[in-house]
């Protein structure tokens, strides 16, 4: 692998995907967890070396702004960083990846971690 920069895959999902979700029995919902931790471990296995921060869930959002604080919604789930030598590279790792094919979320975007930009 060439030098290998950094990404931010960042885990989504709508409201539609989680309310599929929701309409699962308690068993459905367990079974499609186990399978889906299953599939999720296998993902790391295969990819652990290129993992640079496993990262985590995502909980309740607040938004800071002039106005003040508030408690808002969107779609983050949760995020991982990854190396790779390229977007496209990064971004195939998470093809066919178990959040949104068995867990309820409907889609991963990845970014590049770009440098800090240094004096003017």
């Amino acid at each position: 692998m060439a030098e290998a920069n950094l990404f931010l895959a960042v885990f989504l999902g709508n409201a539609a995907s989680f309310a599929s979700w929701a309409k699962l029995t308690e068993e459905e919902r367990q079974a499609r967890s186990q399978k889906g931790m299953a599939a999720w471990h296998a993902w790391m296995e295969r990819h652990g070396n290129a993992v640079a921060d496993m990262g985590g869930p995502l909980g309740k959002t607040k938004k800071i702004s002039r106005d003040g604080v508030a408690d808002v919604s969107n779609e983050l789930g949760g995020y991982t960083v990854v190396r790779a030598a390229s977007h496209a590279e990064a971004a195939d790792m998470f093809r066919d990846h178990p959040h949104f094919t068995i867990f309820p979320g409907d889609r991963v975007e990845v970014m590049p971690i770009l440098p800090v930009p240094t004096g003017m």
